[in-house]
């Protein structure tokens, strides 16, 4: 008797554990490696649009995530001095919302929480090399643990080093969208409470987002770049001086921004970016989320595209038991919806950083003619994937099935 097909996913963050909830409900072995030591709990808001509203429902997990909502109730736009320019309030919830925001780390925790007890997690090691041969894919980790694997899935992010082994470097296939940003934490000031407070100048951006009634808030700093600082991309100092150094001598809360940034031991900085690649998989390695086609943070779509990738690539491996036509069943089902949603990035950038005088008068102008927080408008491209549906119940949960050693 054949036992189940095994898979090892890297990258525990959203599609990582997606893909492990519908592989687990499909039969299959999953052992599921990340290289931080526990869950990574907070983060930043995240947004659930469209064809990924779904995919959570069929998890089960809407009520939760639906409690979890975060969404702003105002969102006040600055000036270069500090002075508003346009102070807006949301529109009243009425009913079930469209779409969710919510905490990266509570969506991440939820998924989590859903294969736990059903798919082995390896926290605190990460793959060193992988050797794909006729009856698998042998893996060496950092630990010095082997085994062999049926599938080997890369979930590992934007800068994926499953990728780099995979295709190669990626500046192959890393498109700079002309932005560098960080994010970190920072006490809150005491007077924001589900806002949004943006500052702009041409080019520049700086925001406070509270999210709830939490002592800290989210801070955001973003400038223009026409080239990435590749010197300051591997080195948390050399960001911290970058950033001190744009925004020197800048008004509003600016400086206290600048100043909690080189304090903060939560810093994340990098380009705003896409991952754009002829092909997701080789052999019996794909990829999927951020890993294959990051859209970039400016359209707002990088999670709803990671449990869209998630599902359509389980569904795709479990209807099909050789990886190369379930691999090309996955790129057939995703490659639409993933360049519309890409297509997007162009609209989020000139919206929230104008980099001109003249756009961010218009935008301006735009704003005072509102007087509420008019609702993200839901783009075709947000549903432009029809779901399949999986046959059969979901595979009972019956404990940890672990890959077999490497022959």
């Amino acid at each position: 008797m054949t036992g189940p097909r095994t898979v090892l996913i890297s990258g525990a963050s959203v599609s990582g554990p997606a893909l492990a909830y519908w592989l687990h409900r499909a039969g299959f072995a999953v052992t599921v490696v990340e290289k931080a030591d526990a869950l990574r709990g907070g983060g930043y808001p995240v947004d659930i649009r469209g064809t990924a509203t779904e995919v959570i429902r069929r998890t089960g997990l809407w009520p939760r995530l639906r409690e979890a909502h975060i969404g702003p109730r105002r969102a006040t736009f600055l000036d270069a001095a500090g002075r508003t320019v346009a102070s807006l309030r949301a529109t009243p919830d009425e009913g079930e919302p469209r779409d969710l925001e919510i905490r990266r780390g509570d969506l991440a925790d939820a998924l989590y929480g859903l294969v736990r007890d059903d798919v082995e997690f390896l926290f605190g090691d990460r793959v060193s090399r992988f050797d794909p041969a006729a009856h698998g894919v042998d893996v060496t980790f950092r630990s010095g643990g082997q085994a062999t694997y049926d599938l080997v899935i890369g979930a590992d992010g934007m800068h994926s080093a499953t990728r780099a082994a995979l295709f190669g470097p990626e500046d192959r296939f890393h498109r700079y969208l002309g932005y560098c940003f960080a994010l970190f934490t920072l006490p809150n000031p005491g007077h924001l409470h589900r806002e949004l407070v943006l500052w702009n100048t041409p080019g520049k951006a700086a925001a406070l987002y509270a999210v709830g009634d939490a002592p800290e808030v989210h801070g955001f700093l973003t400038f223009h770049r026409p080239e990435p600082p590749h010197d300051a991309l591997r080195d948390p100092g050399a960001q911290r001086d970058l950033v001190a150094s744009v925004f020197a001598d800048e008004g509003w809360e600016v400086p206290r921004l600048v100043a909690a940034l080189c304090d903060a031991d939560d810093l994340f900085f990098d380009t705003a970016g896409q991952i754009r690649m002829p092909h997701w998989s080789r052999g019996r390695v794909a990829l999927v989320g951020d890993a294959a086609y990051a859209p970039s943070f400016l359209t707002g779509q990088g999670t709803s595209l990671a449990l869209s990738g998630a599902y359509v690539l389980a569904h795709a491996l479990a209807a099909h038991r050789d990886p190369t036509a379930a691999f090309a069943a996955y790129e057939r089902g995703m490659r639409p919806y993933v360049t519309a949603n890409q297509a997007l990035v162009d609209q989020g950038g000139a919206t929230l950083f104008p980099t001109t005088e003249r756009a961010l008068e218009q935008r301006n102008a735009r704003l005072r003619t509102l007087g509420t927080m008019p609702s993200a408008p839901s783009r075709p491209a947000h549903t432009a994937l029809t779901l399949p549906d999986y046959d059969g119940p979901a595979a009972p949960s019956s404990g940890v099935t672990r890959a077999r050693p490497v022959r």
